[in-house]
C-alpha cells in the first residue's frame, strides 16, 4: 500500500495561503458567534469563567473548538463520563495557555525575531503563567486563599500546561519557520499548533482526573453545578 506523505514544504506551502487562512478565520468568527449566542440563550447557567473557556477555545480552534464545547460542554449532552470531563479540563488550562503563547509568538518572532530557543522559553513563560492564572482564578473566587489555590492546582496544571505547551511551542516552531507577521504561514502555523497542543494535553488531563489528581470541571447538565479542582 502507497502511503503519501507531504514534506514540510508542502505542507508550508498549503498554509502559507492568506485565501485559506481568510476561509478558516470566517469559520472561527461564525463558530464563536453560534457558541457565544448559545451560551447565552440555552446554557445561561454555565458559570461565567466556563463561558469565557468555551470562548477562546473556539476563538484559537475554530470548527475544533466547536465541537469540543457542543461534545462536552452543554446541557444538551446525554450523559457526562471520564473523557468529557478532562475535554473540559484542558479546555479551561487552554484558554489561559492560549493567551499567553499567542503573546509570546508575537513578541518574540513577530517582533524581536528572536531565534528558537529564546522564542520557545518566552512563549512558555508567558503560556504558563496564564494558564495557571486561569486555573487558580476561580478557586480563589471560591473563597481559597491565594496560598492554598496554588499549592492545590501547581502539580496538576503544571503537568497538563508542559504536556500541552511542548507540543504546541514545537510544532509552531517547526511549521513557522522563518516567516514573519506579514505572512500568512506565521497566523496559519500558530492556529495549527493551538490546536495540537489542546488535543496532546487531553489524554494527560483524562489521567489526571482518573487519578484523582485534578477533579475536573462540573457537570454542564446541573445548573447548579460549580467548578471542581
Amino acid at each position: 500500500m502507497r502511503v503519501f506523505l507531504m514534506n514540510l514544504d508542502q505542507i508550508q506551502s498549503l498554509l502559507n495561503t492568506w485565501t485559506g487562512l481568510s476561509v478558516w478565520l470566517t469559520l472561527v468568527v461564525a463558530c464563536l458567534a453560534w457558541v457565544i449566542y448559545d451560551l447565552r440563550h440555552s446554557n445561561r447557567h454555565i458559570p461565567s469563567m466556563m463561558q469565557w473557556v468555551w470562548a477562546l477555545t473556539v476563538l484559537y480552534s475554530g470548527p475544533i473548538g466547536l465541537v469540543c464545547y457542543r461534545y462536552s460542554g452543554r446541557k444538551q449532552i446525554a450523559t457526562d463520563n471520564l473523557v468529557r470531563k478532562g475535554l473540559r479540563s484542558v479546555a479551561h488550562c487552554y484558554s489561559g495557555c492560549g493567551i499567553g503563547e499567542i503573546l509570546g509568538v508575537i513578541i518574540s518572532v513577530g517582533f524581536f525575531a528572536l531565534g528558537n530557543l529564546p522564542a520557545a522559553m518566552i512563549t512558555f513563560v508567558l503560556a504558563y503563567v496564564f494558564g495557571f492564572a486561569l486555573n487558580i482564578g476561580p478557586m480563589m473566587q471560591s473563597g481559597m486563599t491565594f496560598r492554598d489555590a496554588f499549592k492545590g492546582a501547581f502539580f496538576a496544571e503544571s503537568i497538563s500546561i508542559v504536556v500541552m505547551e511542548s507540543v504546541a511551542i514545537t510544532t509552531d516552531i517547526y511549521l513557522g519557520g522563518d516567516a514573519g507577521m506579514g505572512d500568512a504561514l506565521f497566523w496559519s502555523s500558530l492556529y495549527v499548533s493551538l490546536s495540537l497542543g489542546l488535543f496532546a494535553a487531553w489524554p494527560a488531563n483524562i489521567l489526571l482526573i482518573h487519578l484523582g489528581i485534578k477533579g475536573g470541571m462540573g457537570d454542564p447538565r446541573d445548573v447548579h453545578s460549580e467548578h471542581s479542582h
